[in-house]
């Protein structure tokens, strides 16, 4: 994932150079997609502590 974000930073650079407007103005909403889906990814892999309660004696 982190190489096709790196992938459209570059293609939206590629495309202010050469003036190709239309891919000027899709590219982002298509690196913001692949932005939140990496943070998504690299939520998922942090640890979480999970509360299982204290146990009851009885």
């Amino acid at each position: 994932m982190e190489e096709i974000r790196d992938n459209l930073i570059a293609r939206i650079a590629e495309a202010e150079r050469e003036g190709r407007l239309g891919e000027v103005e899709g590219l982002p909403v298509t690196l913001a997609g692949a932005e939140e889906k990496l943070a998504q990814l690299q939520a998922a892999r942090r640890p979480t502590n999970v509360d299982i309660g204290t146990p009851i004696l009885r």
